[in-house]
C-alpha cells in the first residue's frame, strides 16, 4: 500500500512539473504574441487558471503526502511523545476530514459546471473544479495512508512520534 500512494504522489509530482513547464511556455507565448505579434492570444489565461488549479491542489496533495504542508509543530514537539501521538491522529483525522470535504463539494461542483463550456477554449467549465475534487480526494487518501502506517507502526514522518 504504502509503494501505491508513494507512486500517486510522484505521478502528481510530474504532473506538477508538467504543468508548470506547459504555463510557463504559454506564458512566453502570451508576451511574445502581445508585444512582438501584435495580436494576444486569449486563451492563454483560461488555460493558464486551469493549469494553477492543477498545480495548487496536486501540489497539496502531494504536501500531505509527504508532510511538508505548513504545519505549527511548536505544540508537538513539547508535549510527551503519547501526547504528541495523539496531537498527530487529530491531525490526520481532521486532514481526511477537510479532503473529504473538499472531494464531496468539489465533485458536486464539477458535476454542476459540466455542462457549460469555458469561454475562449470551449472545454467544460466543470474541469476549473476538477483539481480540488482530485487534490481532495489525494488528501483524504493520503491521510488515511498515514493513519494506517501509524496504526501498524510504520510512521516515518520526523515530526510526528519519537
Amino acid at each position: 500500500m504504502i509503494q501505491i500512494l508513494d507512486w500517486i504522489a510522484d505521478v502528481c509530482r510530474v504532473l506538477t512539473g508538467v504543468a508548470l513547464v506547459v504555463i510557463t511556455v504559454i506564458f512566453g507565448w502570451l508576451v511574445f504574441g502581445r508585444y512582438v505579434l501584435n495580436a494576444t492570444p486569449t486563451w492563454v489565461e483560461q488555460v493558464a487558471l486551469l493549469l494553477v488549479m492543477t498545480i495548487a491542489f496536486l501540489g497539496a496533495a502531494v504536501g500531505v503526502h509527504d508532510n511538508t504542508h505548513l504545519s505549527v509543530s511548536l505544540v508537538r514537539s513539547a508535549v510527551p511523545p503519547r501526547v504528541r501521538t495523539i496531537l498527530v491522529i487529530c491531525t490526520d483525522v481532521l486532514m481526511a476530514g477537510f479532503g473529504a470535504l473538499m472531494l464531496w463539494f468539489g465533485a458536486r461542483l464539477t458535476i454542476f459546471k459540466w455542462g457549460s463550456l469555458i469561454p475562449l477554449i470551449q472545454v467544460p467549465e466543470g474541469l476549473r473544479s476538477l483539481p480540488l475534487t482530485i487534490g481532495g480526494g489525494l488528501i483524504l487518501l493520503f491521510s488515511v495512508g498515514h493513519l494506517i502506517r501509524l496504526y501498524v507502526g510504520f510512521d516515518e514522518r520526523n515530526d510526528s512520534i519519537e
